[in-house]
């Protein structure tokens, strides 16, 4: 197609126009102009540079279709269908056939692909007709989770969708399958989604892989949705891509966002085969599990919200920032820790840091000086825990964790070890943190007391460790995590 036919996408202007239109209740008219769109779409060349949707949007039968959405989508109540062209608001063609998916579906006829036209007639008719969605964020995590979860994270929910359930999210379901290249739905059967509204952002049809994500990285805007998944399970959670949906009218997760692995399998006649799967990494849960995980989160999600509710001035405000910066290192840690004993050896030091910023953020006092700072994160670390011995473990966990810090951090070389060895000592203190992390939020209190005090007290006070051990117990037989911490 020369490149004089193509027409430019106008940017929307953020005044509001004036189109003089007619307000239709039914929708059948739409319809029909959509039927009749698809109809001629036989007669179209086949070339792809013939019909891209800049060169539909030339065609005589564009005009019939774009009035007949301008009677029954008026612009004052479909804004986002429309943009401005030389001074009158009139129907995009990015959005009537690139967002919709009748630009595909009309390069399919052309092409001589068997389409169902009346499904789609009543996708686009519902595409256009509909109040415009609210724009969500969603996440795709790693793991294998039952179909018809639902589990409520504050304001977000951690979900799994069927593959028909997902094609309804986006505007021309009867279109998956037919479309090259389209996100083959079946992979992402049980696959854990967090998704949750937000009415801060534009909507906007372009995508967004997380990797090019503009901002903090999505493991830090959403940590209070991702950190009562990873108190739940000590099984690796991560953050495969971020994007956007429009239920009904985007849904913008790429084939190429989602982790895949190839599996063999026997075919029907017992030869191998292979199978491209999602790579569901080790984060999982049962059906049976399900109430369990329910409970636990809903329990971890209020002793989130109490905390971050105080956060207005003096301590509750501190102690509020200090549980972000801890679930926001904790998360970052996770994110770059690819298997269970695997990271990438240039990073395996420098996790050290994540780590030990996640403790002191959370075991320091306002109240504390800088000298001597490292034994007291060290012990009241240790006095999260129920015996002298654990304690003493604990301890010298974290002083292992404190001298690879400072070593990394001041330019030193650590101690060469063996690579599993040091691989089975990270993975030990990603456990011990995430412990930590989850005690702290159990014991913190929520009004203007210190918590502090408290764990410097337990070495040398039989009721003061008492008084930290009974509220642990209590939580772990209510509300026990899937590995049954003891408390």
């Amino acid at each position: 197609m020369p490149w004089l036919l193509a027409i430019p996408e106008p940017e929307p202007e953020p005044v509001m126009g004036a189109l003089v239109s007619c307000r239709m209740e039914d929708p059948s008219p739409l319809r029909q102009a959509v039927l009749t769109w698809l109809e001629q779409a036989r007669n179209l060349p086949s070339i792809p540079q013939a019909i891209t949707d800049a060169a539909l949007a030339t065609q005589p039968e564009w005009e019939a279709l774009s009035n007949a959405v301008v009677r029954a989508a008026p612009m004052p109540d479909h804004r986002d269908l429309y943009g401005k062209y030389t001074g009158d608001w009139l129907p995009r063609w990015h959005a009537l056939l690139g967002a919709s998916g009748l630009g595909d579906a009309t390069r399919l006829i052309a092409q001589g692909t068997t389409v169902p036209v009346e499904d789609i007639a009543d996708s686009f008719v519902a595409y256009c007709a509909a109040p415009a969605p609210a724009a969500e964020d969603w996440l795709l995590l790693t793991g294998d989770l039952p179909e018809g979860t639902r589990i409520p994270l504050g304001c977000y929910t951690l979900q799994t969708f069927t593959a028909d359930e997902l094609k309804q999210l986006g505007p021309m379901p009867a279109l998956h399958g037919f479309q090259p290249g389209g996100l083959d739905l079946d992979l992402l059967v049980g696959a854990p989604f967090i998704h949750a509204p937000n009415p801060d952002r534009t909507p906007d049809r372009r995508g967004t892989h997380w990797f090019d994500f503009p901002g903090p990285r999505p493991e830090i805007r959403h940590w209070r949705a991702l950190l009562p998944l990873i108190l739940w399970s000590e099984d690796l959670l991560h953050v495969d891509a971020v994007f956007n949906v429009e239920r009904g009218r985007c849904f913008d997760l790429n084939q190429d966002h989602v982790p895949t692995t190839l599996r063999t399998y026997p075919d029907r006649s017992g030869h191998p085969e292979e199978v491209e799967e999602r790579e569901t990494g080790s984060f999982y849960a049962t059906r049976a599990d399900l109430p369990r995980m329910q409970a636990f989160c809903s329990a971890v999600t209020a002793k989130i919200d109490a905390v971050m509710d105080g956060a207005t001035s003096g301590l509750p405000r501190k102690r509020a920032r200090r549980l972000e910066r801890a679930a926001r290192h904790l998360l970052q840690a996770y994110q770059r820790t690819h298997q269970d004993y695997g990271v990438w050896e240039q990073e395996a030091d420098e996790l050290h840091l994540d780590y030990v910023i996640a403790l002191e953020a959370l075991m320091a006092s306002p109240k504390d000086k800088h000298e001597g700072i490292s034994k007291k994160i060290r012990t009241r670390t240790a006095a999260l825990f129920p015996t002298p011995a654990l304690r003493e473990r604990v301890e010298d966990r974290v002083q292992k964790a404190y001298s690879a810090r400072s070593k990394y951090v001041h330019g030193d070389l650590l101690i060469d070890q063996e690579e599993t060895k040091k691989l089975a000592e990270l993975r030990e203190l990603r456990l011990l943190v995430r412990q930590a992390v989850l005690r702290w939020l159990i014991l913190t209190p929520h009004d203007t007391e210190d918590l502090a005090p408290r764990l410097d007290a337990v070495a040398d006070c039989t009721s003061c460790a008492r008084a930290i051990d009974e509220p642990l117990r209590a939580f772990f037989r209510e509300t026990p995590p899937q590995d049954d911490i003891p408390a």
